[in-house]
Order: structure tokens, then C-alpha cells, then sequence
């Protein structure tokens, strides 16, 4: 920062000096001046964003709005969900920062939009009971509805949409506050870069069964929850579209592998089995990346409605029963191609 001078002191003497000094005025004025502004997300318990419709524009919002003069940005969250849907609250952990130049598309020009620095707080689950309990104003504000990650696109400003799956994949990350240009991570994790959450999760919405899948029902697809020694598990994701899957049982080598439940569906039992894994083939699918991630990253990269709490309930008792720890929420590893064995695990970090 250039050496500030006061500027009763300065004649005209000093003003033919060289360097770096500046009045106050003129460093005032040297300054970028933006707007700033604050934005919740918020999820409901399928992992539905809570978008609102306005009365002045066509596409859908994150709920908050611009920081008045003087105000923190924590505050104006929460000033902004009270007055436009009616919920009071504190919102404390930030999502993302992200700056928004001052080309930016869509701003008429006699705005004279200087560019903006707005910050996304992490607005938690709601559950029906206080979804039930919001109220909207009697204008501005004209509904709300709970959007797949995946539609936000198609509902959103392009910024805002890249915005908001930026921040959901930093709140599956949890590894604090995503820094963003323009809706973009200037440090992308795995999540970022493969495009998690751009295509839409496939539901699966019956009620969980533990155990093995009786023998009157027929088993349509097998997929196992295979525990690294840290406590986390395998997941695939799709290079094409982003999906997440769990793998098949067969995705490594493995131990103590056991039936853990199902779910039956119009077609079929959805069975999963649960297992040590113990090292991994070099990747023979070069249509999908391996990554590390904890059981609730996985249940909250997929559509298992209200069952997938059981099911998250059942793989934590599979997992204590391995002997296993309780692995710490980082964001998910990408696996090497060239495969792992027992050994190599404890270097995935």
C-alpha cells in the first residue's frame, strides 16, 4: 500500500517529490469501488435448492440481496430471508465469495454496474415443517419451489446458476469458503472438475431394508459401499454428465464384504452390499473417475429421499463393525488411473 501523507502538510515542495505517497483523496479515489451483496442457500431433505420467483424479472433467485450501507453481509443475510420469506434466522458460515466483474451481461447501461462482490451462506436443510412456515410479502416476492441442482441452469442466470452449484459442491466439500470469479472456483476441486450436479440425480425413493434381498424379489442393480482404511468410500463419477455413482462390488479388491440392504423399486430390488476394500485395479473404465469421499458426501450427491438417512445409518454400522474410524469430511480424492493397493491408501489424502 503506497504511504499515505496528511494532506495539511503537503506544499508544493513535496508535491514535486517521487515515490509511491499518495494523499488520502487520491488514494481514496484510486480505489475500485463495486456493490456487495448476500445470497443463502438452502436445501431441502432431497437435496433441492430453494430458489424464489420476483416481480421484476423472468428467471429464479437465491433468496438475499444487496448489503446497505454500513451493514455486514452476515446481517443482510439474514435481514433478507426475514423480509422476503419470513424466517428469522443467523447464517454464519459462508459458502462462497464471488466476484462479478463489471462487463458482466444483462445490466442496462445507465446502471453504471461497477461490479460486485457477493457472498453465499450456507442456509442449512430445511425440513417441511419450516418450509410450511414461510411467508411471503405481499410483493417482490411471488413463490418459492425446491429445484434440482441440475435444472438450476435452465431456471437461473447463467452466472447465478454457476454461482450456486459452485457454492452446493463447496458446502459437499466442506472445506470452507470457495473463492469464485464470476460463478468459477479460482481453485477447483474434484467435484469442480468434473461438473458434479450438472445433470439430474436418478431418484430412488423406496423405503430401506437391511439385510440380504429376499428371494421372491428380483435384483436389479448391485452396488456395494467399499470402506478405505481412513473410513471413507469409493464413489465413481461420470466424466460425460457428472453423475455419481456407487461401484459395483466388484470395483476392487475387497473383505468382509456382507448383503447391507435394498430398496424395492417398480422394477426390481436396488440391492447394496457393504465391504473392506483392500486395493484397486488399474482403472479399466476410462468413462468414469474413482474418487475417495465420506458416506454423507455420497448421500448428498444422490436423490435417496427421506430412506437414504436409514441407509446412511446402516453404513455407519457396517463401518464401525470393520473396525474402521469415522472418516473426516475433506473434499472427495481422485483416485489414480493406474489403480492402489492396501498400502497406497494412507497417501490419499
Amino acid at each position: 500500500m503506497p504511504q499515505l501523507t496528511d494532506q495539511g502538510a503537503i506544499d508544493a515542495h513535496e508535491r514535486g517529490r517521487t515515490g509511491t505517497w499518495m494523499t488520502p483523496a487520491e488514494y481514496g479515489a484510486s480505489r475500485a469501488a463495486v456493490w456487495t451483496a448476500a445470497v443463502v442457500l438452502v436445501t431441502d431433505v432431497r437435496g433441492r435448492v430453494l430458489v424464489q420467483s420476483v416481480d421484476y424479472r423472468a428467471d429464479r433467485l437465491l433468496p438475499g440481496g444487496a448489503v446497505d450501507a454500513g451493514e455486514a453481509p452476515s446481517a443482510a443475510a439474514a435481514r433478507e430471508l426475514r423480509e422476503e420469506l419470513g424466517v428469522d434466522g443467523r447464517y454464519p458460515r459462508g459458502l462462497a465469495v464471488d466476484w462479478i466483474p463489471a462487463d458482466t451481461p444483462g445490466f442496462p447501461p445507465e446502471m453504471c454496474f461497477p461490479g460486485e462482490i457477493l457472498h453465499v451462506y450456507d442456509g442449512g436443510t430445511w425440513t417441511p415443517d419450516r418450509i410450511e412456515a414461510v411467508r411471503l410479502p405481499a410483493q417482490e416476492i411471488t413463490g418459492i419451489q425446491f429445484a434440482e441442482p441440475a435444472d438450476l441452469p435452465a431456471l437461473m442466470d447463467p452466472g447465478d446458476a454457476r454461482r450456486a452449484l459452485s457454492a452446493l459442491r463447496a458446502r459437499i466439500n466442506g472445506s470452507g469458503t470457495a473463492l469464485l470469479e464470476d460463478g468459477r472456483p479460482t481453485a477447483p476441486t474434484a467435484l469442480d472438475r468434473l461438473g458434479v450436479l450438472r445433470t439430474r440425480r436418478i431418484p430412488q425413493h423406496g423405503a430401506w431394508h437391511p439385510g440380504r434381498v429376499p428371494e421372491r424379489l428380483s435384483v436389479r442393480d448391485l452396488s456395494a459401499w467399499l470402506f478405505a482404511p481412513d473410513g471413507r468410500v469409493l464413489l465413481l463419477i461420470s466424466r460425460a454428465t457428472g453423475a455419481a455413482h456407487l461401484p459395483p462390488p466388484t470395483a476392487g479388491s475387497t473383505e468382509d464384504a456382507v448383503p447391507l440392504g435394498y430398496r424395492h423399486g417398480e422394477r426390481g430390488a436396488h440391492a447394496r452390499a457393504a465391504g473392506r476394500l483392500t486395493g484397486l485395479a488399474p482403472g479399466a473404465d476410462a468413462e468414469y473417475a474413482r474418487l475417495l469421499a465420506t458416506p454423507e458426501q455420497v448421500r448428498e450427491l444422490s436423490d435417496w429421499g427421506r430412506a437414504g438417512d436409514d441407509e446412511l445409518a446402516a453404513v455407519h454400522a457396517a463401518r464401525a463393525r470393520l473396525g474402521l474410524p469415522v472418516p473426516t469430511r475433506t473434499p472427495p480424492t481422485e483416485l489414480p488411473d493406474e489403480g492402489a493397493r492396501r498400502s497406497h491408501f494412507a497417501g490419499i489424502a
